[in-house]
């Protein structure tokens, strides 16, 4: 049995990547895809490897996430939404089908999708991870090339 070191910072060679985000909440879900963009660019993904698809809100990733995988031929694919807290279920009930629906294709694509999707208590916060205090959407954009150098590795020993 031998042991594979992955060392954080090693960028996948040659990929080509998807980029979901969705409309609703687009005042921040559109500082996420800069930040995401930035990040993929900043570490070498050429623009050119870069497919960006919108959706109508964070309901509709999985599919879109699944539209993206059938049709583009994408390595990965980073998902990017929010989700804000409200006087009903509905969070709960949305946040629950987002997160299932991005880990079921994870598992069956066999392919890396980078979870982007902010659920917060209220607007400000959100605000906040999307650029205030830091970008998630770049920090989504780090973690899908961080798994797919981490594949590449395990297929290159």
């Amino acid at each position: 049995m031998s042991t594979v070191y992955f060392e954080a910072g090693t960028k996948p060679k040659n990929v080509k990547v998807g980029i979901v985000v969705s409309r609703w909440n687009s005042a921040i879900t559109e500082k996420m895809l800069k930040g995401a963009l930035e990040a993929l660019k900043g570490n070498g993904i050429d623009e050119s490897n870069i497919v960006v698809a919108r959706c109508p809100g964070s309901f509709e990733l999985p599919l879109a996430v699944k539209y993206i995988f059938d049709t583009q031929k994408v390595d990965g694919v980073v998902a990017l939404g929010v989700v804000i807290r409200g006087g009903t279920p509905h969070f709960e009930y949305v946040c629950d089908a987002v997160t299932r629906g991005i880990t079921d294709l994870n598992l069956s694509y066999g392919k890396p999708i980078a979870f982007g999707v902010l659920t917060t208590d209220d607007v400000k916060q959100a605000m906040e991870r999307a650029g205030d205090k830091g970008n998630k959407g770049g920090e989504a954009g780090l973690a899908l090339l961080e798994m797919l150098a981490l594949e590449q590795k395990l297929r290159d020993s």
